[in-house]
């Protein structure tokens, strides 16, 4: 009974489902029935519903027939209506579809017209995506042959980065895009061409870069000078215009610059407008380069390169030429291209961002100083002219200066300078030994004589000499010195002017200066002079009167050493009485060369006497003497008085001593004559002549001698034995020794030939008398010694 009551529950859902479900899913519902086992009695329930189905729609019918009836009776009354209207329809359709034509044609142009603004749209989209593509290629196109490189590559890397990927997939794309790497490394090889082409143009015209930077620090120092020099005393200026009348540095060398040379502009020179040294230079190909290899990515690669090229080219500009020293034209070669150089590396520090840095150009001019000084030690060290070296002095400075216009530290060169002063100062003297000992060579030994008061004020400008005696004589008359005194006084003063020039410019204070020139007028007096003074006085067949002039000469050179202090002091602006202020040695130089020629008048003097000695021929054996002096005596007397009237001109201590030495020397020569070991016997009549000798001279000079010879012709011993020793002994000047000497030779021991044998009668007595004065002076000697 359960079963068949869910059997019955089963059939009405499925009938429910068949009246109320689509006949399109009536398979599925109708499968399970005949997939059970009732499928009889499903179809018994399926009539019998259809069955109450049919009755209601009977009964529905049934209701309704009368309105159904009525509606028909309705409908064939508007029939004929009906026709009517299907007419007017067909007619009016018939115009309407008449009338659609055009409107369909327009409607298919309109459709069409839609169509292809719908493709313009389209395309306009597209063109506006790729216009930029081919407008901003084209642009590269134009770069590229216009060389505008750093422009390309960053057009080129906004067409890469933005214009193509809006463009969209295009095959002139895909060509654009594959050519890009291939613009790049063209652009990369191009550029670095050009920077190698740039390299290469300002190693070859670092010269005229340097020259011209050069130049500009020339025309900037003439101005600062020239204000320096109106706020200047009118003193000092005339010595500085002449003083650097030398310093002009000779700039029209260099060679000209081509207008086709990579990085180097045409700049005409002009004396007014000096242009700067960057302005000669073309920096693009660097900057250009430093922006395309920053924009590639590889900064590290081109500045490692630019460094590294830089400091070969570096090594070769600070490499000299082996000739180098002979010619200024070659050290200023030299400087200009160092100049040059670090001109160009100054600008590329200040106006590139880090492509150099203060630490590398630092590095780079540490290296060049070190090796410009060792340079310029070595091939100036070669260098024996004193104008060239000058002149490298100056233009040591300029290069000096220029750079440490741009920031260089310099200090290292003026030190260098400094020694190269020394170098300098040794040349000079070199140099000044030459005209010294041609103005001595030259001079003739005499006052010089003027005729005419133009003559006397020339000499005087020349020479501070002031004679107011001399000065009030008329002409014609004579200074007391030579021509060599006003010419030694000139060039000393051009000496000083010579060291001062030196000293300009190398930044130092007026007491350096000052100090310098003293210490270098010290060495050219006592070194210099001195030893030209000592040539001319020690130089072969030079005359006692030539001798009296150098003495005369040196004797006013003395008297103006305090007016070369003036000068000096003048020159320098530093007070001569400063505490440290150097003094001069002029006057210790001219008094030992006077000293020299006074001991050189003596030697001469003597050795004049000693030939008129050797003419002397004495009979020592005589049996009486002359009346009268003898010949060589008479000569030699008047020679000396000849001689002696030269000395006036000399002061009277030198004078004197002239004339003591000359008397002393013939005095001791005339003692040396009679006690020579070679006159073995002397007899009373050769003393008496000697005396008559001594006497002619006696007044001059012989005392000593006379009376050494009055003691034995008067035979005064026993005053001088007992007199010997005191300030009033007759014969003080007489040395026992000498008399002893001379009583020797007056014993005779064989007794025959003794200047006493015609007193034979005595002759025992004498000779006893011989030997007591010998035995007593022998005590004398020995109680005086002991």
């Amino acid at each position: 009974m359960a079963q068949s009551a869910d059997t019955a529950a089963e059939h009405q859902r499925i009938l429910r489902e068949v009246e109320s479900t689509d006949t399109n899913c009536l398979g599925p519902t109708l499968r399970s029935v005949y997939d059970g086992q009732e499928h009889g009695l499903f179809m018994e329930k399926l009539e019998g519903r259809i069955r109450n189905h049919d009755r209601e729609i009977e009964k529905m019918c049934n209701h309704h027939f009368q309105g159904f009836v009525d509606s028909i009776t309705e409908l064939l009354k508007v029939r004929g209506e009906a026709q009517k209207l299907k007419g007017q329809v067909i007619e009016t359709n018939r115009k309407l579809r008449n009338d659609g034509k055009e409107l369909l044609a327009t409607m298919d142009e309109l459709t069409q017209c839609r169509l292809q603004q719908r493709n313009i749209a389209t395309t306009i989209d597209k063109l506006t995506h790729c216009l930029p593509v081919l407008e901003m290629y084209s642009r590269l196109q134009e770069q590229m042959r216009a060389k505008r490189y750093y422009p390309a590559l960053c057009t080129l890397e906004q067409l890469e980065q933005s214009c193509l990927p809006r463009a969209g997939e295009y095959r002139f794309c895909a060509i654009m895009a594959e050519n890009i790497p291939v613009l790049r490394a063209h652009i990369r090889d191009v550029s670095m061409s050009d920077l190698k082409d740039f390299l290469e143009s300002i190693r070859k015209h670092s010269d005229k870069i340097g020259e011209t930077a050069i130049k500009q620090a020339q025309v900037q120092s003439s101005r600062d000078n020239a204000i320096t020099h109106q706020q200047r005393a009118g003193s000092g200026r005339r010595l500085r215009k002449e003083a650097g009348s030398g310093t002009e540095v000779d700039q029209s060398g260099g060679s000209p610059l081509s207008e086709q040379d990579s990085g180097i502009l045409d700049v005409e020179d002009e004396e007014d407008d000096v242009p700067g040294a960057q302005d000669l230079v073309d920096f693009s190909p660097v900057y250009r380069c430093l922006h395309i290899y920053t924009v590639l990515g590889s900064r590290d690669t081109f500045e490692n390169y630019y460094r590294k090229q830089r400091r070969k080219q570096a090594r070769l500009v600070l490499q000299p030429n082996s000739n180098m020293h002979e010619t200024l034209e070659g050290y200023r070669r030299y400087f200009n291209q160092i100049v040059g150089f670090f001109v160009v590396e100054d600008h590329v520090l200040h106006t590139t961002r880090g492509l150099v840095n203060r630490a590398y150009v630092e590095e780079l001019w540490e290296l060049a100083l070190s090796k410009t000084i060792a340079a310029l030690r070595t091939h100036s060290s070669y260098c024996t002219d004193p104008d060239l070296i000058l002149d490298l002095k100056n233009l040591i400075v300029l290069f000096a200066d220029t750079l440490q216009g741009y920031g260089f530290p310099t200090s290292q060169l003026f030190d260098m300078l400094l020694e190269l002063r020394d170098q300098y100062g040794e040349v000079l003297l070199k140099k000044w030994n030459r005209f010294f000992r041609q103005i001595l060579d030259q001079d003739n030994y005499s006052p010089i004589p003027v005729a005419t008061q133009e003559e006397y004020r020339r000499i005087a400008g020349q020479f501070p000499f002031q004679d107011p005696e001399l000065e009030k004589m008329s002409f014609p008359k004579k200074f007391p010195f030579s021509e060599f005194v006003p010419k030694v006084y000139s060039q000393l003063k051009e000496f000083i002017y010579a060291c001062l020039k030196y000293s300009e410019d190398l930044h130092l204070s007026s007491t350096e200066i000052d100090d310098m020139i003293r210490k270098s007028t010290n060495l050219l007096l006592t070194r210099t002079l001195s030893n030209c003074l000592q040539y001319a006085i020690k130089k072969k067949n030079v005359g006692l009167a030539e001798l009296v002039q150098i003495i005369v000469n040196t004797t006013h050179l003395e008297m103006s050493c305090h007016y070369l202090e003036e000068f000096i002091s003048n020159i320098t602006n530093v007070p001569p009485h400063m505490v440290n202020a150097t003094k001069l040695y002029g006057t210790s130089t001219f008094k030992d060369a006077r000293h020299a020629a006074e001991e050189e008048i003596y030697t001469n003097l003597n050795l004049k006497i000693d030939q008129f000695l050797q003419l002397a021929d004495y009979d020592w054996m005589a049996a009486q003497g002359g009346g009268q002096a003898s010949d060589y005596l008479s000569d030699l007397i008047a020679f000396l008085c000849s001689t002696f009237s030269v000395f006036t001109h000399l002061p009277g201590k030198v004078a004197q001593t002239a004339c003591m030495s000359a008397c002393k020397h013939l005095s001791t020569s005339l003692l040396q004559l009679l006690l020579e070991a070679d006159v073995r016997q002397v007899s009373m009549g050769a003393l008496q002549q000697f005396n008559v000798d001594v006497k002619e001279c006696e007044s001059e000079y012989s005392l000593t001698l006379g009376l050494l010879l009055d003691l034995f012709i008067q035979w005064d011993w026993s005053t001088y034995l007992a007199d010997y020793g005191r300030p009033s002994c007759k014969y003080l000047r007489v040395n026992p020794h000498t008399a002893l000497a001379l009583l020797e030779k007056m014993k005779d021991t064989s007794r025959k030939n003794s200047v006493f044998s015609q007193f034979r009668k005595n002759e025992r007595d004498k000779q006893k008398l011989i030997d007591t004065v010998v035995r007593q002076l022998r005590n004398l000697i020995a109680a005086h010694q002991s």
